[in-house]
Order: structure tokens, then sequence, then C-alpha cells
């Protein structure tokens, strides 16, 4: 994307921020939790890391993603959902482009959107709460189109509302809509026309990958049935395998992690985790528990052969663990450790928990031995973070932030 020379480019380039679109999707370049970016701290100065900037926002869940020297942030503000570009080194509002909803959440929870962005070839793509995907132009965010799912196929609302970011892939749009004969949908990314549906899957909350597996390009996705993974051109499906709970007051959130040919699949309520062995159509366990590394709603990391992530339920105090990925065995467990999400920056887990607190360690096996801690937000911190650059971007319930974590 070429960028325009402006007042607020220099800003970025004197911050040191990268004009590289670093960060631009739900957990990372790869979608997989993983920074390759400049090396950052790991220690921090007395206070916490340095406040660049703090800026009030609407309601979401839904994180921040980097692109050029623009933060894009999709929240509520109001009766509408805004799909925002802010100036990463300065945190002003560049533009806001915005359209209504009557979103209601069942149980009291934020009302606000739950899909973190996707940033594609300089478009924005948005999953609403309601269910509409919306496409709007990264440069004055002009909407290019947009589809009201939820009516269009027929879905019926959920627990949750809408929250699965959508995977782009080869010129497409490709989300898990939830609609009868249409569990998974592939659009157009410039045009937005539908190019084909596949399944009759419900919705998840988990938000699909995708992965060249033996020489294939694959779609990887955790709908609420099962484990699904198709071919993004056609929507053929190549394999699938059965992964819900039996409870019908469960979710399935984790993002599924592929490793070579080997995908660890996880979920809370039951069903548990599994590292399967993919070869041509045929699912093979590695291992397969429910007392390992069941993900509520945070998807894990790997890092040379060890995962790092949560087990149990986000409201009981899961635990952050260590497991060696093809055996299934626990190295280290941080028992009641509390509810967050795990990223991993090179060698380091950057550990954002609920209750506001960042957290930086070692990815080891070993033990878990926190080199850096402060208290960076109030309230409730469930959205991702954005990494680009040794800067996070995080947001809890009303505010967004932005930490310089670079390494002198």
């Amino acid at each position: 994307m070429t960028m325009r020379p402006t007042i607020a480019t220099a800003a970025v380039l004197l911050l040191g921020i990268s004009v590289q679109a670093d960060w631009p999707q739900f957990l990372g370049p790869e979608r997989n939790g993983s920074y390759r970016g400049a090396a950052i701290v790991n220690a921090f100065p007395a206070g916490g890391p340095p406040v660049v900037w703090r800026k009030k926002i609407g309601q979401g869940l839904s994180g921040p993603v980097v692109v050029g020297n623009h933060v894009i942030l999709f929240h509520r503000i109001g009766d509408r959902e805004v799909v925002e570009a802010i100036d990463a080194a300065r945190g002003t509002t560049e533009w806001q482009s915005g359209s209504p909803t009557t979103y209601r959440d069942d149980f009291g929870f934020d009302e606000g959107p739950r899909a973190v962005p996707v940033v594609a070839d300089g478009v924005v793509y948005t999953f609403g709460a309601e269910g509409e995907l919306r496409a709007t132009a990264v440069e004055g965010g002009d909407v290019l189109w947009s589809h009201k799912t939820a009516k269009e196929f027929n879905v019926p609302k959920g627990f949750f509302g809408a929250a699965g970011s959508p995977l782009v892939e080869g010129g497409r749009v490709i989300a898990n809509i939830g609609g009868a004969k249409a569990g998974i949908v592939a659009f157009d990314a410039r045009k937005g026309g539908i190019v084909w549906t596949a399944t009759e899957d419900g919705a998840s909350y988990s938000s699909p990958a995708a992965a060249t597996i033996a020489g294939q390009r694959h779609a990887v996705f955790l709908t609420r049935n099962g484990l699904v993974g198709l071919d993004p051109a056609s929507g053929a499906i190549r394999f699938q395998r059965p992964w819900r709970a039996r409870a019908n007051a469960s979710v399935n959130a984790a993002t599924p992690l592929v490793v070579d040919n080997l995908i660890f699949v996880s979920a809370e309520y039951g069903p548990g985790a599994a590292v399967l062995r993919l070869d041509g159509s045929t699912v093979t366990p590695l291992w397969s528990s429910d007392e390992v590394l069941s993900n509520h709603y945070a998807t894990s990391v790997y890092s040379a052969g060890v995962l790092y992530g949560y087990h149990g339920r986000q409201e009981y105090g899961p635990s952050l663990r260590a497991v060696d990925f093809k055996s299934g065995q626990v190295k280290w467990s941080q028992d009641k450790f509390g509810a967050g999400t795990v990223t991993l920056a090179g060698d380091q887990l950057v550990v954002m928990r609920e209750d506001g607190e960042l957290l930086l360690a070692p990815a080891t096996p070993t033990g878990f031995k926190p080199t850096a801690r402060a208290r960076v937000l109030q309230g409730t911190v469930r959205a991702y973070p954005a990494l680009d650059a040794g800067f996070i971007y995080v947001r809890n319930d009303d505010t967004l932030i932005c930490l310089d974590l670079r390494r002198p």
C-alpha cells in the first residue's frame, strides 16, 4: 500500500512505528498469535511500560489491528457499529465509518462488535454482532460493499451474536456465516459477490485460519459442529471431524493452530483438546484429552514443540499451561491463573490478563518465570491486543492504549 506523505506519516516514522502491515488481522499476520517484528523488552521501567497515548472508545470485544500508520478499531458508539482509523503515533481519529445496529446481548454482556477486523489490499473487512459483513477502504473510509448475512442466509442469533473474524484468502472473504446450506460462505473481496457456499454448519465464535498442508492451501474452520478443512478457491471440503459438546449451552471459540500437517483443536464444555494428523482427507489423533489444554475463548500459541495457553472455563479461573505439542504432556501449569490472552513475541510470552495486568515471560517448558509485570488498564480486558514494531495496542471496556515495548 502506498502511504500518503502526511504530517501523521512523519510522526509515525519519528516514533519508529513500522509502515508495514505487521498486525493486519486477528492473531497477527499468520493468524497464529506470533509476532515477528522488532525485538521487545523483557523488563519494564518503574511504573510500567511507557504509555504513548490513551483514547476513549466505544463498546466492543473486538481488538485493534495495525496497517501502515493506521490503527483500525471496530467498536460501537451509541447505536452504530463504527470502523475507525486512528493515527498510530498520536491516537487521533482520522476517519469513522459506521452503520446502525440494534444488537442486544441476551446475557447482559457488552453489546459492541466481537470480531476483529481484517485488513487486506487496502480494504478493512468487518463482521458485526448482527452479522453485517462490510468492506471499507483503509484510505478515507468509503464503504465498498456490505451483506446483512443474518437476513440473507436465515441465520439464528446464537448466544453471543456473530463473533468469528473472517478469513481473506486468494481474493475471497470467507466466513462461518452459519446459514442453512450456507454454513461457510466465500465472497469476492473486491466486489462482494457470493463465490461459493459450503456445509450447513452453524456459526461458532472461532476465527478460521489459512495454512499450506502437503502443498495444498487450506481454509481451516472450527464451526459450531466441528473441524472443517476446505479448498479456499472452490469451497470443496477436504476433511471434517466432529468437535462439539453435547450440551447446547456451549461454544467453540479458539482458532485451530496448524503446524506442518498437524492441527491443534481445542474447546471447553467437553470436547477438549487434540493434536490431529492430516493425511490427505484422513484425520488421526496424536492425542486427545479434556484434561490438558481445553481453551475457552483464548487461542494457544506454539513455539519449538510446545503449546502455551489457557486450560479451563473463563469464569472458574483457568490455568496457564505449557504442553508438549506431540504428546499432550503438561510441562508446567499455573493453576487458577485467571483468564486472558497469550501472544508469542520471539522467545517471549506476552500475557494480557483480563484484570488488566500485562506480563512478559520466557517461552520455555521448564517453568513460568515472568520477567516483567504491570497493570496497564483497569476494568475487564478480553479483546486481543495488536503488537506491531515493538508497540502494543490493547483495549478494555472503554479505553484503547498504545504502549512502547521497544528494546533500546
